[in-house]
């Protein structure tokens, strides 16, 4: 296949459909396999749809440049599609063509503008709360002389919408228009529906419902958080054969009535009536009035049905309950199929875990009834899927059927915001394989929509800890650099007046817990620590931009509150670590995690400033770092090392964020180790340690230990959950276990990501993949072998393409195949001590093309090219 320029993308997206962006970036991929492969050239072309001539074109630029290239001429114009394309001129300057062309089409291109010809429109009579509240449609008749040209329906809503075009579901999208501060911003979404509409009558509809706008939502069963009636506002543009443009909205001539769908909540569940219809009993649909609020078009992946699941059993625990295992804990909804008589009333029940007898077990899902119902029409095979509710489980169970359901009776539908998968991790132990599993099937579960803690209780918000910690992660398993754009746009949204960050994003607490005044160490850093993660993951500039005025408020505001620059006690601290289970071992000091998160803020600040170009900013931020580092060491560090609390986190923090001076490491390291020999070489941290552990022992030396705690397979460890058959991760090291069998149903969820942090140790550290640049512009490549693994393997499609790393351990020889993408460079670090134990083809490493000496860390390395390359190490044995 000939080299060429592939894979392009705008904002991280292919091809978008409204798209909001004044100077849309655009990145693209280099197809070459040949040893060396790079570009030294661009040249990009942007077309508006159906003219000849470019609205821009670069002309050739002398770069390297291949990712988040900002577009540079005129002003683009609204509802406008443009094509483009880019064609690279090699490492040996030869052109190679243009690539295939991609397009993105604009959308209104201005938030703050009030959209023409519509109003929020509602249905004028659902019942209020603590009532269940019915989904509504509003619908509307139109004629057209003739087929448009071109149709866009722009759409968003107070709540949630499915939306129709002459009795056709547009889009497969769910749960739209999802999620934002809805006190701040809105989301509409885009559709082109130019095919579905025709010459004469139309119709054009969208089934509402509460969802997170004013639906049961959070853990205090509170409702209506943000108004009491869901609202829809939509607009229809239409372009004539002659290109005069008409636009149809939402309005008083609308009508509105509720019909099958008798409830509708994303906690409770959806009530669904096959006997009845829309459009009986009509009325107009109501006007209503709201401060205008911007809207933005949604940018990253919708949530969607990504793959289906199949029953692997079946059982009936209890008469009249039918119990089907879908062998994996997920997140979604069902698909029913069934035959029934009329009026026959099915209930639909969910749960993660089972009961010793076989039942559902349901008390950690709290409040939330998560119990969907389905009453039959009669005709024939009904098929069911519930629209407006999602939820956490991998047990459904069927009640209320006179016969036994056939196995493909229930299929489960894996929902989640889209994300292209990136990375991979395979190794020689399967415990460590289903760790892998587990830790993405957690991610796939909780990215919808938002960073959720958990998706089956009554919860599911996007707390701030529980993202920060496993960015990294996240970013390996899929390409996340658009959704967590979004994400950090909600908590820079929420973002209190005093320059706190909430704990959760979107923030919930100003309703649910009004008395919560934010910045609580390790959650509300998550405003720093995200947008920095997403440029070193993607090379993303404008992430930073947008965030900076946020993260220097928000240090300002630790500044301000601090005692000498000693953070106060907050909540949460190292959140559920099993530590504080006995007296004698005390928790860490909430304020040592707060002093310790003040610090890594204050330098993330400063890299930022630096990167932004902000010279004076970035010296300010780097003096505060130095004072808070001093005040650290002075307020709970001993001259010993020892530090305050004298707990695996604390040392975990003081070495994992360079808060000591490097004279105590060695001696913090030591005690770091006592503190894990007191519990027998196993982990006693929580949210805040575990994702460090690991690490920084590998970052010390101490590859060892960090094995051992990842091979553990008691209590506390990652593999004591998979030894008692978790699928997802655990909220809890105990959430079940063989003796005491359920842990406490106030907090224990069976798909809590956090601690699916240690994904990062596994790609970065035991196949050895990790950037040296933003972007894996540059790639540094260095896996630690382990006697108890034969074999390892990663690959993690970057911003510029595909790198992998895959070894095999036989005795002393360690045969390692890298690759390393078109347009970046790699260091590889050989686990030798020497380089002269690395051979390549059975010859020194010196006789290969691409492949020079150099030094990273003051250890021997090898300079790499793009392109594949194969080693053999002799390495050292304990033996040795």
């Amino acid at each position: 296949m000939p080299a060429r320029p592939t894979a392009l993308r705008i904002e991280h997206l292919h091809n978008p459909l409204g798209l909001d962006e004044p100077a849309p970036r655009f990145s693209w991929k280099l197809a070459d396999t040949r040893a060396g492969a790079a570009q030294t050239a661009y040249q990009l072309e942007v077309v508006a749809a159906g003219d000849d001539s470019p609205v821009w074109d670069t002309g050739r630029v002398a770069s390297d440049d291949s990712v988040l290239v900002p577009y540079a001429g005129p002003a683009l114009a609204p509802h406008t599609r443009y094509h483009w394309r880019v064609r690279v001129w090699d490492h040996q300057k030869r052109d190679l063509g243009w690539s295939k062309a991609a397009w993105f089409e604009t959308g209104f291109l201005s938030p703050e503008t009030p959209w023409p010809a519509a109003e929020w429109i509602a249905h004028p009579a659902l019942p209020k709360a603590p009532a269940d509240r019915p989904a509504a449609r509003l619908r509307k008749r139109i004629r057209l002389a003739a087929t448009p040209r071109e149709a866009r329906l722009y759409i968003t809503a107070r709540g949630i919408f499915e939306p129709s075009v002459n009795g056709q579901r547009i889009g497969t999208d769910h749960l739209t228009p999802g999620w934002t501060d809805y006190r701040a911003r809105f989301e509409y979404l885009t559709y082109d529906v130019t095919a579905q509409l025709r010459a004469g009558d139309n119709e054009v509809s969208a089934l509402l419902a509460d969802g997170w706008y004013c639906g049961w939502f959070g853990f205090k069963r509170c409702r209506d958080h943000y108004g009491d009636t869901p609202a829809l506002l939509a607009v229809l543009r239409l372009v004539e054969a002659d290109g005069t443009v008409r636009w149809i909205g939402t309005d008083s001539s609308w009508s509105a009535s509720t019909g099958p769908i008798l409830n509708a909540d994303l906690y409770d569940g959806e009530t669904c009536d096959a006997r009845l219809a829309f459009g009986q009993k009509e009325k107009p649909a109501k006007v209503l009035s709201f401060p205008w609020l911007p809207l933005a078009a949604k940018a990253f992946g919708r949530v969607r049905t990504i793959e289906e699941l199949k029953p692997v059993a079946l059982t009936r625990p209890a008469k009249g309950r039918h119990v089907f295992d879908l062998g994996q804990n997920m997140v979604g909804n069902i698909r029913l199929h069934i035959r029934a008589p009329r009026g026959t009333r099915v209930t639909i029940r969910y749960a993660e875990m089972l009961e010793a007898d076989g039942t559902l077990y349901t008390a950690n899902y709290r409040s939330a009834k998560s119990t969907d119902t389905y009453v039959c029409s009669g005709r024939g095979v009904e098929v069911y899927e519930p629209r407006f509710t999602f939820h956490g489980f991998r047990y459904v169970e069927l009640s209320g059927l006179k016969t036994k359901p056939r196995l493909d009776a229930v299929t489960g539908l894996v929902w989640h915001s889209e994300m292209d998968s990136t990375g991979s991790f395979e190794c020689s132990d399967p415990l460590v394989n289903q760790l892998q599993s587990n830790i993405r099937w957690g991610q796939k579960g909780n990215f919808l929509e938002i960073p959720t803690d958990c998706p089956q209780r009554d919860e599911r918000l996007g707390w701030t800890g529980d993202a920060q910690v496993f960015i990294p992660t996240a970013a390996f398993n899929h390409d996340v650099a658009a959704f967590f754009r979004k994400w950090t746009r909600d908590l820079a949204d929420g973002q209190h007046a005093t320059g706190a960050y909430p704990d959760t994003a979107p923030d919930l607490f100003f309703n649910i817990w009004p008395t919560n005044a934010g910045a609580n160490a390790a959650w509300a850093e998550a405003g720093v620590i995200c947008p920095w993660v997403v440029y070193q993951k993607y090379g993303d500039t404008r992430i930073l931009a947008e965030n900076y005025p946020a993260m220097t408020r928000y240090v300002a505001h630790l500044e301000k509150t601090s005692d000498r620059l000693i953070r106060p006690d907050t909540c949460f601290g190292d959140w559920l670590s099993p530590e504080a289970t006995k007296p004698e071992w005390a928790a860490t000091p909430c304020d040592l995690i707060g002093t310790a998160y003040f610090a890594r803020a204050a330098e993330l600040v400063a890299k930022t400033a630096a990167v932004l170009g902000r010279a004076a900013d970035a010296r300010r931020y780097a003096a505060l770092h130095k004072r808070v580092l001093a005040a650290f060491n002075r307020h709970y560090v001993t001259a010993d090392a020892r530090l305050a609390g004298d707990t695996q986190t604390a040392y975990l923090l003081a070495l994992g964020f360079d808060l000591l001076p490097g004279k105590k490491r060695p001696a913090a390291l030591a005690h770091l180790e006592r503190t894990l020999r007191r519990r027998n070489d196993h982990l006693c941290t929580g949210f805040v340690g575990t994702p460090l552990l690991c690490p920084v022992l590998s970052r010390f030396g101490r590859h060892d230990l960090a094995y051992q705690l990842l091979f553990n397979d008691g209590y506390p460890s990652w593999l004591y959950p998979i030894k008692n058959g978790a699928t997802t991760m655990w909220e809890r090291w105990n959430s079940w276990t063989p003796d005491r069998g359920f842990g406490d149903a106030g907090m224990n969820s069976f798909n809590h990501y956090a601690y699916g942090a240690i994904g990062e140790w596994l790609y970065d550290t035991v196949a050895g993949i990790s950037e040296l640049a933003p972007g894996y512009k540059k790639i540094l490549l260095r896996p630690v072998p382990h006697e108890k693994l034969t074999h390892a393997s990663a690959s993690l499609d970057t911003p510029h393409g595909v790198v992998s790393s895959a070894w095999i351990l036989k005795g002393k020889t360690f045969s390692w195949t890298v690759v390393v993408p078109p347009n970046t460079t790699a260091v590889a670090v050989p686990p030798c001590a020497s380089l002269a134990d690395v051979r390549i083809a059975n010859k020194p490493w010196r006789d290969a093309s691409g492949v020079t000496a150099t030094v990273h860390g003051g250890v021997p390395a090898l300079a790499l090219a793009a392109g594949r390359h194969v080693f053999t190490v002799s390495v050292p044995t304990k033996k040795d």
